[in-house]
């Protein structure tokens, strides 16, 4: 990723404090995404990156992760997997539950959604504590699929998240722009 681009993503991301709960720095991204050209360069940025995993579909986390995780799967021309918090999807589904830096959670994906030796890329837009990350790699090896890839917008490096995605492959990818 280059340096401008990443300044100016930077320059669009605004820290709200105590939210949703005190304490918390919540990350916003909404002058990002009322940005269309730089929401282009951030899906084409990824995409160059990615390229090279080769990756067979991407899967994107609820719900900030499917606003550029379903264009980075068209710029890849893959498909697009959405990983969902529980109760929102139809038919049988894989089900995780884990720990957020704020509480406690449970993702879905639905059976069927990847098939056994699939390469996944998994797209997210902050990766903090690495929980829900974590459990969507669950879900995904539940599936008999693997992840061969992260894709997010920031990392909070401070909560130490890379350590819950830890993955087997050191030489695996791994996307973040610093804020």
């Amino acid at each position: 990723m280059n340096d401008d681009l990443s300044r100016r993503f930077a320059a669009d991301v605004e820290d709200v404090h105590d939210f949703p709960k005190p304490g918390i720095v919540f990350k916003d991204l909404g002058k990002v995404w009322q940005n269309p050209a730089l929401c282009a360069e951030l899906v084409q940025a990824m995409a160059s990156e990615a390229q090279a995993l080769e990756v067979d579909v991407v899967v994107g986390i609820e719900s900030r992760g499917f606003l550029l995780g379903m264009p980075l799967a068209l710029a890849l021309g893959v498909p697009f997997v959405p990983v969902r918090k529980a109760g929102k999807l139809p038919g049988e589904v894989h089900r995780t539950a884990y720990g957020l830096e704020y509480g406690e959670a449970v993702v879905e994906m639905q059976v069927g959604a990847l098939r056994s030796g699939q390469r996944v890329l998994v797209h997210d837009d902050v990766l903090a504590t690495g929980g829900t990350a974590a459990a969507c790699k669950k879900l995904v090896e539940a599936a008999g699929a693997e992840v061969v890839g992260w894709s997010f917008l920031i990392e909070l490096t401070f909560l130490n998240g890379r350590k819950a995605i830890a993955l087997k492959d050191e030489s695996a990818h791994f996307v973040a722009l610093s804020v």
